[in-house]
């Protein structure tokens, strides 16, 4: 005999209503020159970031371009298998991630500090001068700023080089030192990107109550302090959001720069996943084995940026989701 229950449908499942609908559409009419405004950003991420996903199938396989992905041999995880055990994985784990940790002390504070000053210049002028300059590096390729590079520290015709022989100190190796490879990187990154990223830390300051900076200012609140208590809590949402997606990023260090930066003598410190995969996959033909290297970078990330987004939320912040 068949029982009937009587529990409601949970709200999540829910088929919308029609008034539900009708208000979604008016929703939808009333901003819709800010959706067509957000169309070729959602279109470029469905197609360049979305319609890819699905090549990561030749992870599992043993792809051959005759075959073709829907017809090549399935293997299951020996590629990751064969990675994990490889003695370069650990290799290539230590210099991904000291060059991303060194990233995250050094470079990420910057741009907050670099926002900061900014905001206390109360001359526009001026200000829009020093924001052209330090925002000019980002506009330059990697390819020229490691031109630069060459030109400033290379042991023959380097500049600083013939500075030091100028005063009587020798040449140094800077260019072919491993013990000062991960620096040089570190310098680029903040020299070249520095500027650029206080842009956001700017908007967000841009937003504060200006009743909280005058009633500190009556209270006797110097400069400093107004940044300790006001600035710097106000923007500590949009602080904590960019940090979380700095540490998903943190199996990223960037292709172009590391693979120019590096050469025969830095190999044991420059090599990285990016560029594994890149002589792996593109020179010697590996598409699966690369393929898997890729995943596993991606799912890494993923799971930092769930981790840290929980711990953001337990300690009371908005998180990024």
């Amino acid at each position: 005999m068949s029982r009937e229950y009587s529990h409601p449908i949970p709200s999540e499942i829910r088929t919308p209503t029609a008034k539900q609908r009708s208000r979604m559409w008016a929703i939808i009419k009333r901003d819709k020159y800010l959706y067509l405004l957000a169309m070729p950003g959602i279109l470029f991420m469905i197609l360049f970031k979305y319609v890819p996903m699905w090549g990561i199938i030749i992870a599992f396989q043993n792809y051959s371009p005759y075959k073709g992905v829907l017809h090549s041999d399935w293997v299951g995880l020996e590629h990751f298998i064969r990675f994990f055990s490889n003695p370069d994985f650990m290799q290539l784990f230590r210099n991904t991630m000291a060059i991303n940790l060194m990233n995250l002390v050094f470079y990420f504070p910057l741009p907050i500090i670099v926002a900061l000053l900014l905001n206390e210049v109360m001359g526009k002028s001026f200000k829009k001068l020093i924001q052209s300059i330090v925002y000019l590096p980002h506009f330059l390729s990697w390819v020229i700023i490691v031109g630069i590079t060459f030109l400033m520290l290379s042991r023959t015709d380097g500049a600083i080089n013939n500075l030091f022989m100028y005063v009587g100190f020798s040449k140094v190796d800077f260019l072919t030192n491993p013990k000062v490879f991960w620096i040089l990187l570190t310098v680029q990154s903040i020299w070249k990107e520095a500027g650029w990223g206080t842009i956001i830390f700017l908007a967000a300051m841009a937003g504060l109550d200006t009743q909280l900076y005058e009633a500190a200012k009556i209270d006797g609140a110097k400069r400093l302090r107004q940044i300790w208590h006001i600035t710097l809590p106000g923007i500590r949402n949009v602080i904590l959001i960019l940090l979380i997606l700095r540490i998903g990023n943190i199996m990223d260090v960037g292709f172009e720069q590391v693979f120019l930066m590096g050469n025969g003598a830095v190999s044991n410190v420059s090599e990285v996943f990016d560029t594994y995969v890149y002589r792996l996959g593109i020179q010697q033909g590996q598409f699966s084995f690369s393929t898997a290297v890729g995943l596993f970078k991606s799912v890494v990330g993923l799971v930092l940026v769930v981790i840290a987004n929980k711990l953001a939320k337990r300690f009371g912040e908005e998180g990024v989701y």
